[in-house]
């Protein structure tokens, strides 16, 4: 028989910080997201910004229709996020779905499960990346299919932007959109870019557009601006985080705009 191993208490209690990290940025994304995760790891997430998920149910394809469907998980799903703590910044990791749903929708849903968190999404965020550098013509590329990307066209039309050229690629699950590799993202983009566009969007978190931003931006010669770079942006700039990082691409060295 083994010997009663004898455990005793320590003489004091340990000395607790206020956070095990200094920042804390929430992401709420799609059940098949494959993208979103990674990107922020790569971008985001340090010694001192920890980033923590929840996913909520999503089921392909990519219509309008299976978009809006997300709308009622978005409250359980931010509240799965670190429960009664605060966070610096909380996104929702979906650019179509955003545009149907609605900025303001998606931000009043977050907010009853974290009130007084910063919302960020993928379309407000590329909103004011593309106004911080300065770009009032655009062209834009998503992988989805017409039906998809028209209301997105509206939008951006809708806030100001001249839509020089709008492409898509067709697809009608975001789990291939995933799947689109790099060089392939990076061809696309060159040929959707209109020689009069100041800046050219990438939509769509799936998409791993933000690893070859900067080099798209050197083939092109004008700024990239993708769904998750502009995410990744935004919530480094709301946790405090300034550093200018160019090799990420030019929104990475850009201020965030007040209001």
């Amino acid at each position: 028989m083994t010997a009663k191993i004898e455990i005793i208490t320590a003489g004091r209690v340990p000395r607790l910080d206020d956070r095990p990290l200094k920042k804390r940025v929430g992401l709420v994304i799609l059940a098949t997201d494959h993208t979103t995760e990674v990107d922020f790891q790569r971008m985001v997430a340090s010694d001192d910004i920890g980033v923590y998920v929840s996913r909520i149910h999503y089921a392909n394809p990519v219509t309008p229709e299976n978009l809006l469907k997300m709308q009622p998980s978005l409250t359980a799903g931010a509240a799965l996020i670190l429960p009664d703590e605060a966070l610096d910044a909380l996104m929702y990791s979906c650019t179509s779905a955003s545009v149907v749903i609605g900025d303001r929708n998606i931000e009043a849903a977050i907010h009853a499960a974290k009130p007084g968190a910063p919302v960020v999404t993928p379309t407000a965020a590329a909103v004011k990346g593309l106004q911080a550098l300065g770009a009032r013509r655009i062209s834009v590329l998503t992988p989805y299919t017409v039906e998809t990307s028209r209301p997105m066209a509206d939008y951006f039309a809708d806030l100001g932007f001249a839509i020089d050229r709008f492409t898509c690629l067709g697809l009608a699950d975001d789990r291939e959109m995933a799947r689109i590799a790099p060089d392939e993202i990076a061809a696309f983009a060159r040929q959707a870019t209109a020689p009069q566009s100041d800046a050219l969007f990438i939509s769509c978190t799936a998409v791993r557009a933000a690893q070859v931003a900067a080099r798209i931006e050197a083939e092109i010669d004008r700024p990239v601006v993708t769904s998750n770079l502009a995410t990744a942006w935004a919530c480094l700039r709301l946790c405090g985080d300034d550093r200018p990082r160019p090799e990420l691409g030019r929104l990475m060295a850009m201020p965030y705009p007040e209001g």
